[in-house]
């Protein structure tokens, strides 16, 4: 009985599978944009697109391999934990590409 409530805690927690391939998958969403940024094969447009969609896959890598947040566990706060993550990053990244862009309009304006 003991055992069996220290393995469902482990898993809980994740395996030492669950954690290299988070790693890897981490790894490799970092080199797809650090190559298209090195060795640019397409327009600016696509590198950025691509740039944030690794961005957000990785993040949801993060959460779910590192974090281990799901729907299943705590009824259900996880999920509630990653609507409000993703809203904060909405707005954290939405208010900085805002800022960019308005101190380049000023910029280019008095420059």
């Amino acid at each position: 009985m003991g055992s069996s409530a220290s393995q469902a805690h482990s898993e809980a927690h994740g395996t030492y599978r669950s954690y290299i391939t988070g790693f890897v998958l981490c790894v490799i969403l970092t080199l797809i944009p650090f190559m298209l940024v090195m060795y640019p094969v397409g327009p600016r447009s696509l590198t950025l697109t691509v740039f944030i969609l690794a961005a957000v896959a990785q993040l949801l890598v993060q959460m779910v391999f590192f974090l281990h947040l799901n729907r299943k566990a705590e009824g259900g706060w996880n999920l509630a934990s990653f609507i409000f993550t993703l809203l904060i990053l909405l707005i954290v990244i939405g208010l900085s590409i805002w800022i960019i862009w308005s101190m380049h309009y000023h910029m280019m304006i008095r420059g």
